[in-house]
């Protein structure tokens, strides 16, 4: 790829698509007659789930979304009809909004199309951009970006979320494999790709054949200390330039509309507000930065499309609330995602009483008016029909056809890194193999967060018709006959094989809920406990003279410094989508005439040499110049990491480049060093739980036990259970036992429970976030489960407030007053079992097992 250019200040961009006179004077006779009403309807978007078509039309609003999970009639397989006849809906209740008014505005509609239409039923999912960065071939980028485009056009959305132009210098943030690469070389040169494959042109821009691009989050996400997810991004103005504002350059020259602002902060000076109020000076979120939004983005580039915020991030803005969003307004957002735990109609009339007495002016509603309007003319949306009679509107034919596939199968390919090979790929089609690990069946793990619901969990093989797994993949190449799947290797002997393909990974997540904290191992055995069964597994194999083929999916390259050690060949997946016959197509010899595919795949990720590393060049002291050779960049070796950017074999030969001995690499823990009773905290459901442990609803009168979801509420027998919002988003649940019993309790992933018995410390202490709406039933009981069944029973009303309460409380209730010894901890199924008798109303927050002097 070419040089990318450094920039010693804020460029002038020229956009692909620029003002023409007919668009000024057909924007400006709107705006001169609209009301101050219709104005602010414009600047709300809210999320399906909390909007009618009825009030879209009172409010007269100008978007809608779909967020992650959110679907018709809360169908996760609703089809391409069923989303036009919503999407008809909404279009035929703004079209009736202004049927006494001089003058029409069409909505919009925005989804989070990010690796493929990867909300709806039967579409393509593509690999995730951490996997595209590797492929290093824009021409593919475009491709997918075109593909995409066209089955959003399906089901007659507009705009979508993407593509995500971050520069990730921290392997511990949850959205590393949103991000192309570390060097931002490679994100400008995909970003432009990706919106002129999903606008096209100008011109294409008006049919309804393409959608309107959204690069975000606006700006420096990717940055932020340690690697947390909304946290504050160190870098100096000309560092977040040059590192994190590349992909905006490449894609608003590229024609780019919308930007979405970021939930992070920033630390440069300009971004404080020296209020004259109150003296007092803040760092504000990057939704209430008016210099980075206004003086930045919209003067100095020249950037005149619009800006949204992200799902209610302006209520993280200082002087922000969840239902006043004034402050943001006047930093230069023109539309608010006002949805979640935010009531849009406060928003919304919030955002016109502070016009009416003067806290915001009519200037900046108008121009955030304009850039809306002139932003819908440019996508032709006055002259689109409804969704239902667009020219792809569906077409389901085109979701998930043939040819989109080919092209996510030929992403996988390409995407593929090779680490390390000790001849033993290719593989042959003539001998038995072995498929086994976690992994190798599990599209959940192979297509990752993001995918039909927000956390890309929660989902079946149902779900994706026409998908393949590893297992479904090899089992075509070789054959029933020539192809065991074991995932567990529970029946298989493996002296029976000579080789192995073990399959492993991450589970999904998204956002937040995929950061690895600060302090907590890089390692993938130490990230969650039941990662370690992968390990035992690959050892087993190992001792069993097997040869093995490690295939690892994941959202960010990990330290697998042992998981390599003990095999014979090492592969870096990433999150491939749903088209495994990619991964096949390279690790295994050609038959049947096809043709002989190579591994072309080269790191756009530096790969870690420490378990607990803060991740190669995430440290703001050492940003790397790649003009340089990397010896001169890390003179100490500090941060030199085990596998270099760019860092890829192939199959004709190449060598590995190294002189490290891949088969005895240093091995250490990341953990947190223990004390005689515990010095890390246990998190067990909220926030910073890392998915080891899963919330499940009974009844005392019926054990079998339905999963509390994320995504979706859950119901059943009278209990209601809810997501909502507490320290971050949908981290928490609304409990509803209107009618019988609940049962609420907190399980081990692995059926056979966890070892906790390091936890029983007369120190430690279960602590539980909680907010009551209701009185406690009596007979309501708290307990921890083991495997050989439930001790400890303690009355609720002794330890939990009793009465209703608005704000949430922190309850900490002493281990050892379960009565439980370390023995009865080390099959710990359920670390806490909460049971209801009868009705009660109580929200649910962060879940804990930890030393009680911490908290």
């Amino acid at each position: 790829m070419k040089p990318i250019p450094y920039y010693s200040h804020w460029p002038a961009i020229t956009s692909a698509i620029q003002s023409t006179t007919e668009e000024t004077i057909f924007v400006d006779r709107i705006v001169e007659q609209m009301t101050l009403e219709e104005k602010v309807g414009q600047m709300i978007q809210p999320d399906i789930r909390d909007v009618t078509p009825t009030e879209a039309r009172e409010y007269k609003l100008g978007s809608i979304l779909n967020g992650g999970g959110g679907w018709v009639n809360d169908d996760k397989r609703a089809s391409a009809g069923d989303w036009l006849g919503l999407l008809d809906q909404y279009w035929d209740a703004l079209e009736a909004a202004y049927a006494d008014r001089p003058f029409r505005i069409p909505y919009l509609w925005g989804t989070d199309a990010v690796h493929g239409h990867n909300n709806i039923y039967r579409a393509t999912v593509f690999p995730h951009n951490i996997g595209l960065g590797a492929a290093r071939d824009p021409d593919l980028i475009r491709r997918i970006a075109e593909a995409t485009a066209t089955e959003i056009c399906v089901t007659g959305m507009d705009w979508t979320f993407a593509p995500t132009v971050a520069t990730p210098r921290n392997l511990r943030w949850g959205r590393t494999y949103e991000g192309y690469s570390e060097d931002p070389t490679i994100v400008y040169h995909y970003a432009g790709e990706v919106v002129r494959g999903l606008q096209q042109s100008a011109e294409a821009l008006k049919t309804d054949r393409a959608v309107l691009s959204n690069v975000k989050h606006w700006v420096g996400d990717g940055g932020t200390r340690h690697g947390i997810d909304r946290g504050c991004n160190h870098y100096d103005e000309d560092l977040l330039r040059n590192i994190h504002a590349m992909g905006y350059f490449s894609g608003l020259e590229a024609g780019a509309q919308i930007v979405m602002a970021s939930f992070s902060t920033w630390e440069g000076e300009a971004n404080y507000d020296h209020s004259p109020d109150d003296g007092v000076a803040f760092n504000k979120r990057l939704t209430g930065s008016r210099y980075l939004i206004n003086d930045v983005l919209k003067d100095r580039m020249g950037f005149d499309g619009l800006v949204i915020s992200d799902w209610n991030s302006h209520a993280d803005v200082s002087k922000c609330t969840d239902n006043n969003a004034n402050y943001a307004i006047n930093a230069g957002i023109d539309i608010l995602m006002a949805t979640g735990s935010s009531d849009w109609r406060q928003v919304y009339w919030n955002a016109v009483a502070g016009v009416e007495r003067g806290e915001i002016p009519m200037a900046r509603i108008d121009d955030a008016v304009r850039r809306i309007l002139r932003v819908k003319f440019r996508a032709g949306m006055w002259d689109k029909p409804k969704p239902s009679q667009r020219a792809l509107a569906g077409r389901g034919d085109l979701l998930g056809c043939e040819e989109h596939r080919a092209v996510a199968r030929e992403a996988v390919r390409k995407s593929l890194v090779l680490l390390k090979n000790k001849n033993v790929l290719p593989l042959p089609r003539t001998k038995p193999i072995l498929v086994t690990g976690s992994a190798c069946d599990d599209l959940q793990k192979q297509t990752g967060g993001w995918t039909l619901t927000w956390q890309g969990s929660e989902n079946t093989r149902e779900d994706f018709p026409g998908a393949k797994t590893f297992a479904d993949s090899a089992r075509e190449i070789l054959g029933a006959d020539h192809c065991a799947v074991d995932p567990g290797l529970a029946w298989a002997n493996p002296q029976d094989f000579d080789t192995a393909v073990l399959v492993i990974g991450e589970d999904p997540a998204a956002e937040m809920f995929g950061d690895i904290a600060p302090g907590h191992s890089l390692a993938l055995s130490e990230i969650k406990r039941k990662y370690q069964a992968d390990l035992a597994l690959l050892k087993r194999l190992k001792q069993a003279g097997v040869r093995v083929v490690t295939v690892l999916y994941s959202g960010r390259p990990l330290y697998t410094n042992e998981e390599i050690n003990h095999s014979d060949a090492f592969v870096a997946a990433w999150l491939p989508g749903t088209e495994a016959d990619g991964i096949t197509d390279v690790l295994f010899e050609p038959g049947n005439g096809q043709p002989r595919y190579d591994f072309t795949g080269r790191l756009s990720f530096s790969w870690p040499n420490r378990p607990d590393s803060e991740a190669v060049n995430a440290i703001p002291e050492h940003i790397p110049d790649y003009s340089v050779p990397e010896e001169e960049q890390d003179p100490t070796g500090e941060h030199k990491p085990l596998f270099p950017l760019g860092y890829g074999l192939s199959l004709q030969g190449e060598s590995s480049r190294l002189t490290i001995d891949l088969d005895r690499l240093p091995v250490s823990s990341g953990s947190m060093a223990k004390s005689d009773a515990v010095a890390e905290t246990l998190e067990l459901f909220g926030t910073r739980a890392n998915g080891d442990f899963n919330l499940m609803l009974s009844t005392r009168d019926d054990s079998n036990e339905t999963p509390v979801s994320s995504n979706q509420t859950t119901r059943r027998d009278g209990v209601t259970i809810v997501p909502i919002d507490y320290r971050h988003q949908q981290d928490a649940r609304r409990v509803a036992v209107e009618s019988g019993s609940a049962v609420v309790r907190v399980a081990a992933g692995d059926s056979q429970g966890y070892d906790l018995s390091e936890y029983a410390g007369p120190d430690v202490v279960l602590s539980i976030d909680i907010r009551l709406d209701s009185d406690w039933p009596a007979g309501s009981r708290v307990a921890i489960d083991g495997t050989s069944g439930t001790s400890g029973y303690l009355d609720v009303s002794n330890y939990l407030p009793n009465e209703p309460m608005n704000d949430w409380v922190t309850v900490r209730i002493p281990l050892a007053d379960f009565g439980l010894e370390a023995d009865a901890l080390r099959g710990t199924v359920s670390p806490v079992r909460l049971e209801i008798p009868s009705a009660c109303r109580f929200d649910l927050g962060d879940i804990r097992w930890a030393v009680s002097e911490q908290h």
